[in-house]
């Protein structure tokens, strides 16, 4: 074999590297947007989601205020009662 086949044969080896490589990054390239496209429909499922729980908690929230003010009040007037009962006023 001389210099020239040899030469040839590198050429027509490095050449179908090439092929081969470049049909292996097609498929990891086909797998990622696969991959990227379930991840963006999973995004916005969460975002519906979030959505959904930012309008209830929305619905909910004017109520907690007035829950925490009735807690609130709650605890003075018990505070109060528990000041005005107390063994240690009784006895002054």
């Amino acid at each position: 074999m001389d210099k020239t086949a040899f030469a040839f044969w590198l050429t027509v080896t490095g050449t179908l590297c090439w092929v081969v490589c470049f049909w292996w990054m097609y498929r990891i390239s086909t797998k990622q947007n696969a991959f990227l496209n379930q991840l963006q429909a999973q995004g916005k499922r969460i975002e519906k989601l979030s959505k959904l729980e930012h309008d209830l908690i929305k619905e909910v929230h004017p109520q907690v205020g007035e829950i925490k003010d009735g807690m609130d009040a709650m605890v003075a007037a018990a505070k109060e009662n528990a000041e005005t009962n107390s063994p240690v006023s009784k006895h002054k």
